[in-house]
């Protein structure tokens, strides 16, 4: 810095720059300062003099070319530069190739139609042999729980049935009521007009008992209980808590995962029973204000039409219903990455495939108990 300098010499239309020993960030804005000072408009030639520089770092060397650049757009005529030191200009040659490849912007290949479902149906392939694996490694740690009895875990159940389903009861319930009452209120006012008022308990009890309450149930458990399970378990994964108990000896699917599967498939019959009573009472608030139809009309009449089958249909989906939408959002968990905008991601993710496996199954299950001719 104490043998740097920078003389400006102009004579005859001709601007001659010279800088002496070291050209660097810690004196770029003095020289600066100097250079604005100068009038172009009178320039013609420009010398760059560097037969006297020992040292130039990058920022002085961008530093430099920003100056050739607005010699040029000033319509100096010609601008040269005087430089024998090696150093000094491969230095120069650095920043010039950098620059031209900063310029170079490569535009992104368009694939085409096919490339991309190929290339979509491979990371759908990815997903299902990891979630094959997941499978595999969830009804091995069964078996084991199976064998082994004392390696079950109560209270960790206990403590998700309370978690999962318990805290669940009331929304359940407010929801099925209100589907309850909206389906006797829009099927009474149909029946009315052919004076089969009666029939809205043949209805609501087939309906309810082997479709609504079972899908409404296993909906909005998805929406609670399985994006639970998919915030909780990834979080446990961003803060490393799963490395943390696999590292003490712990199986994560152990303590974490068969607890949680298998409070939802024990709570979720119960939920749907609740659920079902809650709907029939939403109905029969409806049918008795609506179609003057009384409570004690209602419940006989549900007695004579409404056989067992129809409710049983219903609870036995419960368990299938439960572990989908546990298995789900307890992978969907797993596969958080190491960022909170993965959390929301799978979240969402998980929501949505619960409901739409749900949906799925139902559609199964009722092909197959039509079939049956159950």
């Amino acid at each position: 810095m104490s043998n740097s300098s920078f003389d400006i010499i102009f004579a005859n239309n001709k601007l001659s720059l010279k800088f002496k020993g070291e050209l660097s960030l810690y004196n770029l804005t003095k020289y600066k300062k100097k250079i604005d000072l100068l009038d172009l408009n009178e320039v013609d030639n420009v010398v760059l003099d560097f037969s006297e520089l020992n040292f130039l770092d990058s920022a002085g060397s961008i530093f430099i070319d920003n100056l050739q650049r607005e010699f040029s757009l000033n319509s100096i005529v010609h601008v040269e530069t005087i430089c024998d030191n090696i150093e000094v200009l491969d230095m120069f040659n650095l920043v010039k190739e950098q620059r031209l490849k900063s310029k170079k912007i490569v535009k992104p290949k368009k694939r085409k139609f096919l490339e991309r479902i190929g290339e979509k149906t491979y990371e759908n392939y990815l997903v299902f042999l990891s979630f094959l694996a997941f499978m595999g490694e969830l009804f091995a740690n069964k078996i084991y729980y199976l064998i082994s009895y004392k390696s079950i875990r109560f209270k960790e159940i206990a403590f998700e049935i309370n978690e999962s389903a318990v805290k669940a009861i009331g929304i359940v319930s407010l929801t099925s009521f209100l589907i309850g009452l909206v389906i006797a209120y829009q099927s009474a006012f149909q029946l009315k007009i052919y004076g089969a008022n009666i029939f809205i308990v043949d209805m609501l009890g087939i309906s309810i008992f082997r479709e609504l309450s079972p899908l409404i149930t296993a909906i909005v458990i998805a929406g609670r209980s399985g994006s639970a399970f998919t915030a909780q378990i990834g979080a446990m994964k961003i803060t490393q808590e799963l490395d943390a108990m696999q590292t003490m000896g712990f199986d994560p699917y152990r303590f974490l995962v068969l607890p949680k599967i298998i409070a939802l498939m024990i709570t979720m019959p119960i939920l749907i029973f609740i659920s079902d009573l809650m709907a029939i009472v939403g109905g029969m608030v409806v049918a008795n204000i609506d179609l003057g139809i009384t409570i004690e009309l209602f419940i006989n009449r549900f007695n004579e039409v409404i056989a067992i089958k129809h409710f049983i249909i219903g609870i036995i989906k419960g368990p299938f219903f439960a572990f989908l939408i546990a298995t789900i959002g307890i992978y969907r968990g797993l596969q958080v990455k190491d960022d909170t905008q993965s959390i929301g991601f799978n979240t969402t993710k998980s929501v949505v495939e619960s409901i739409f496996a749900v949906i799925v199954c139902d559609a199964i299950f009722s092909i197959i108990f039509t079939n049956l001719g159950i």
